[in-house]
């Protein structure tokens, strides 16, 4: 069987994105992680499935794929990528697009200067949303990791988070400590992991470890909860500047009861065809 595919990356966190309206495609664990694979695959830190939509309000269905097989709620970065493809492909001309996701409905708005704003919806800190094992909800918690007590706030972005302030993220521990955080038992579903630098109001530094697929370059949904976290923390202003290992977003949250708006780019690296 010859595949389809694009390659396409939001500031370095990379997807493969495939058309499955024009052409049939099951997608198994073991073809994920084949075609995930930097080595014997295409490589990428996640794997996206554009579908036909299956709900009147919707344009396109968005699925989600890790590089390990597992599928996922939500990616921001690969919203942008979604949005992008759907236009270059030919698939659709509307603008704004509503797509359906396993998290619920996004807005994807392709903007002048061709970057993409997705409307990632209302981050969710309600521990059973997210989930997260807690008798009560509070700004925040405290994770007990080999003996240590780490603070942390939690959240949801339609994919569950957990944020870490941090004096540096060049740390050379942080990774090591995602790893075990991704799969600590207060998280049922596992977890995104991101540390979180604070340079000013207005502005900070990010890495995340993302489940399932290891230290990303960016992160749109961990962007998204760690602006939320250090707003509701009193960290931060509505409006700020993500600076993450392969670039910047740009957050903006203006209230509690609004959405979380993301803008950043969307880039394609090239096109093939590969043999399953």
């Amino acid at each position: 069987m010859q595949l389809n595919f694009s390659k396409m990356h939001g500031l370095g966190n990379d997807f493969v994105v495939i058309d499955a309206i024009n052409q049939q495609i099951e997608l198994t664990p073991e073809v994920v992680r084949f075609l995930a694979d930097r080595h014997f695959g295409i490589g990428c830190d996640q794997l996206l499935l554009v579908e036909p939509s299956r709900l009147s309000e919707t344009d396109f269905r968005y699925r989600i794929f890790n590089a390990d097989g597992g599928e996922v709620e939500q990616c921001g970065n690969g919203a942008r990528c979604f949005a992008r493809f759907v236009r270059e492909q030919g698939l659709t001309h509307k603008n704004p697009l509503v797509v359906e996701t396993a998290a619920g409905n996004i807005l994807l708005q392709t903007e002048p200067n061709n970057e993409i704003t997705v409307d990632m919806g209302r981050p969710r800190f309600n521990p059973a949303d997210i989930p997260f094992l807690a008798d009560q909800e509070e700004l925040i918690y405290s994770l007990k990791i080999a003996g240590q007590e780490i603070p942390c706030g939690v959240v949801s972005m339609g994919n569950p988070h957990c944020v870490i302030r941090v004096e540096k993220i060049t740390d050379p521990k942080i990774i090591a400590l995602g790893a075990i955080i991704e799969s600590h038992e207060r998280f049922p579903r596992r977890v995104n992991v991101g540390f979180m630098e604070i340079i000013q109001r207005d502005y900070l530094r990010l890495r995340v470890y993302e489940r399932g697929a290891g230290e990303t370059l960016a992160c749109g949904s961990g962007a998204c909860a760690a602006v939320a976290i250090g707003i509701r923390q009193g960290l931060l202003d509505s409006r700020v500047i993500v600076e993450l290992p392969g670039g910047q977003l740009k957050i903006n949250w203006r209230s509690e009861s609004e959405t979380i708006l993301m803008t950043g780019p969307a880039t394609t690296v090239f096109q093939g065809t590969i043999a399953l």
